[in-house]
């Protein structure tokens, strides 16, 4: 592949996939700063797989299959590292990258909560579940993380109940 065919597939990544990139890495690193290198890992990734992109499936499936696959990476590392401590809801809130502080206070507290639930889960299950919050369905997010479309189905019913769960409990265990 030339370059500047590897910079226009990117190019097309990028219009295509860039907000659902910044919501994996959001979805796998709470510190602000270490979500921007996340970020840069993927988009990292991204490019230099382009060049062995050879269409054998869909742009969209190769996108997060990098994307996911570099995040669940990140993960591992950091947990290895010791580094990732958890945060309490107020610093959650006060972290948060919502710009308009009109926003609804209880809508954005909702989606901190459940962006911390998220993370909590081990990253097979965290990867089903933020691919389902982005609508694909289940052959292509069977296609990415490398488990049958049943498997999927299954996995995510139970992950939704125990999010669900978990959500309308007072407190997070």
């Amino acid at each position: 592949m030339t370059v500047s065919a590897q910079e226009s597939l990117y190019q097309e990544a990028i219009d295509r996939y860039g907000s659902a990139l910044q919501r994996v890495a959001r979805a796998n690193e709470a510190d602000p700063d270490k979500r921007k290198d996340l970020l840069q890992e993927i988009h990292l990734a991204l490019w230099l797989s382009l060049e062995k992109f050879e269409s054998r499936c869909s742009l969209q499936t190769w996108v997060y299959r990098i994307a996911h696959n570099t995040a669940t990476s990140h993960v591992i590392r950091q947990h290895r590292r010791n580094s990732r401590e958890l945060l309490s809801l107020k610093q959650v809130e006060e972290a948060s990258d919502f710009a308009d502080p009109a926003k609804d206070v209880g809508e954005r507290k909702a989606i901190e909560r459940l962006f911390e639930l998220i993370h909590r889960l081990k990253p097979l299950d965290r990867d089903l579940m933020l691919l389902y919050l982005e609508d694909l369905d289940a052959s292509s997010i069977a296609e990415i993380v490398g488990i049958s479309p049943g498997h999927v189905r299954v996995q995510i019913h139970r992950i939704k109940a125990i999010l669900t769960r978990q959500f309308h409990q007072k407190g997070m265990s």
